[in-house]
């Protein structure tokens, strides 16, 4: 009788498996809602006076915060020691792109009204604009390098490429504050936990320096 309770009871592994997969749905969830949210908001005039300006800075201030648990995974891993943590990073990092094109994108079309000519003049006047157009290419990159197809054909360098998520994330911090016209607390709050972020995994940051320095030595 005992030995057929025992066979009943789940084990730990099996019970990691389903916390895993639990986190998994939670994550396309908790970055999916806010932009059904959104088309909600936007039908019914719930944006302010200024919706174009709430919109793109709702849809870049998300992908800051998607950017920012990606990189607080690994940590949270570790000292839970809870790997299958880890594999939150893919889906994160990639709503974190898909949330940024969408920032982007609707900058270019509401702001700009894809006017090439006009969109040339902005990246070179603004510095701010540069700076997160910059951060968005890198995102581009890692998003694509994410297929497993070319994580095995890149090898090693593949560790390198996405250790940009680095540099990334201070360039998304600094194109936030640049961005404001007026006020500071907020990105500096984000910069800080940034700053935060980056110093708790500051081994492997040091460690992908080490690796870039080689790469292209």
């Amino acid at each position: 009788m005992a030995t057929i309770q025992q066979a009943a009871k789940p084990r730990p592994l099996q019970w990691r498996k389903v916390v895993a997969v639990m986190l998994q749905v939670s994550v396309h969830l908790g970055a999916a809602t806010p932009l059904l949210w959104l088309l909600l908001a936007i039908d019914r005039g719930l944006l302010g006076g200024d919706p174009v300006k709430e919109l793109i800075h709702f849809l870049g201030l998300g992908a800051l915060r998607l950017l920012m648990l990606t990189l607080l995974i690994s940590p949270l891993a570790s000292g839970l020691s809870f790997g299958q943590l880890n594999r939150l990073r893919r889906p994160l990092g990639l709503w974190c792109f898909a949330w940024a094109s969408l920032h982007f994108f609707t900058w270019l079309a509401l702001e700009l009204g894809f006017d090439w000519s006009l969109i040339g003049s902005e990246l070179v006047e603004r510095t701010y604009i540069l700076v997160g157009f910059s951060a968005w290419l890198l995102l581009l990159a890692l998003a694509v390098t994410s297929i497993p197809g070319l994580m095995k054909l890149m090898g090693r360098n593949w560790k390198t490429l996405h250790g940009f998520v680095y540099p990334i994330l201070l360039l998304a911090c600094w194109h936030f504050w640049w961005s404001l016209k007026s006020g500071w607390v907020e990105p500096a709050i984000y910069l800080g936990g940034a700053l935060l972020l980056l110093m708790s995994r500051r081994r492997k940051v040091a460690l992908w320096f080490r690796s870039l320095r080689f790469a292209y030595s």
